[in-house]
């Protein structure tokens, strides 16, 4: 992947950037069965809403939002029929939408799925939504390798066993990224001129065509929408071996991560620095530096240790079976997370995405009782949602991005689309 090098800022020496993972009730199967678990708002604005204020309030930096094209489920196969479960969803580039002007500095990352999506309503999409929270989008890409997703669409067939085609799915997802970074460029910053005098609202020379040609998707160009904010919204995968830090090294600006102990957090960084290696990428195009790296963590705090387990026990049991994740579980308190928050730090780590076990209880518990923690720490030093604000506008320059320039900009005489040409 080529493109001109970024201008930007420096990377900062910043201490660990929080960041939220937000599904339904929880991330543990049985939360939404807790009086206070807001399972009777999740499919409103108002839970988003107020879920994303709390982190903000408690200085998390940004929050993901989980979606996916199928009803959830506990194995990969497809819908398992359990009416125990939270099952349905909102769609989280319309949620991100809507609850962006309720906000004011946290970053928001929908999950949009790059298979069975067209790139160019994905770009639009989340343009819109850098408008909407003024700089503050990033975009969480997902592969969808199920069958019963692919059945939704009915134009792809995805065999039960899907191995042979993953391989197809990652070069799509690609692709989707690289498009979607076409068309963020397709308009130069200062493309939009409203001048009054001459009645010229554009300029149209500095309108491209992004001139995609690829094994998946044929993209004219340009965006029906005005390059935003940051120029680029923030890209990130969620990944578990080599085939996604792959795909991290060739199209993300950062990468979340499931390391379970120590030594795996260490290979963990090993291995996405290898897979940087690999693609060329420390320090070249439009990124400027290399992968952000997150580890994720499962979380459930209480006051102490005993009350954790207890309450993990507890919901255990109603779940008819323990919790299960692909990110280390972590049941303790605060401070016990803040330990392993510094430990990982001193790895590389730049930064740490929590998974509620219990939407609305743990992301009180972080906001309230870890920031603070790891604001009176060693590691957290100017620039992070953990410590006062640095006047940075965008995402992007809080957590040490820079603004890239419109790939188009510097000698690009492409012509303006047919639609402003008219």
């Amino acid at each position: 992947m080529s493109s001109p090098t970024a201008s930007r800022a420096p990377v900062l020496a910043l201490g660990p950037v929080l960041a939220l993972a937000l599904d339904g009730a929880g991330w543990h199967p049985a939360a939404w069965r807790d009086p206070d678990s807001g399972a009777a708002g999740v499919f409103t604005a108002g839970h988003w809403a107020a879920t994303v204020r709390t982190a903000e309030a408690g200085g998390i930096d940004f929050v993901t939002l989980e979606d996916s094209l199928g009803l959830q489920a506990s194995c990969p196969e497809g819908p398992d029929g359990r009416t125990d479960r939270v099952r349905g969803r909102l769609d989280a580039l319309l949620v991100a939408n809507a609850v962006a002007p309720l906000t004011g500095r946290i970053g928001l990352f929908p999950t949009v799925t790059t298979t069975h999506t067209e790139p160019f309503h994905t770009a639009t999409g989340l343009q819109t939504l850098d408008y909407t929270s003024r700089g503050r989008a990033g975009w969480q890409v997902r592969v969808s390798a199920a069958a019963h997703e692919a059945a939704h669409f009915g134009r792809r067939h995805l065999p039960a066993d899907q191995v042979s085609r993953v391989g197809e799915l990652f070069r799509e997802a690609r692709e989707a990224v690289e498009v979607a970074r076409r068309l963020w460029d397709s308009w130069e910053d200062d493309a939009i001129i409203r001048d009054t005098s001459t009645g010229r609202f554009i300029d149209r020379d500095k309108v491209h065509y992004a001139d995609f040609e690829g094994e998946f998707f044929s993209v004219k160009g340009s965006s029906i929408t005005p390059r935003s904010p940051q120029g680029q919204p923030l890209v990130a995968v969620s990944a578990a071996g080599p085939r996604g830090y792959a795909l991290a090294a060739d199209t993300a600006d950062i990468v979340f991560t499931v390391p379970r102990d120590d030594a795996e957090a260490a290979a963990t960084l090993a291995a996405v620095r290898a897979a940087e290696a690999g693609a060329g990428r420390p320090g070249s195009g439009w990124f400027g530096r290399g992968l952000s790296v997150y580890a994720d963590v499962l979380v459930l705090i209480e006051d102490t240790p005993e009350a954790a387990r207890a309450e993990l026990e507890r919901l255990d049991a109603l779940a008819g079976e323990p919790l299960v994740s692909d990110a280390r579980i972590f049941a303790g308190t605060a401070a016990e997370l803040a330990d392993l928050v510094r430990a990982w730090t001193a790895l590389g780590f730049e930064g740490f995405r929590f998974r509620p076990a219990r939407t609305v209880r743990d992301t009180a518990a972080i906001a309230r009782d870890l920031v603070p923690l790891l604001a009176a720490s060693p590691f957290a030093q100017a620039g992070t949602g953990v410590v006062p604000e640095t006047g940075a506008e965008t995402l992007r320059e809080r957590l040490g991005f820079g603004r890239p320039a419109s790939r188009y900009a510097a000698s690009s005489t492409t012509p303006a689309t047919e639609e402003i040409s008219a």
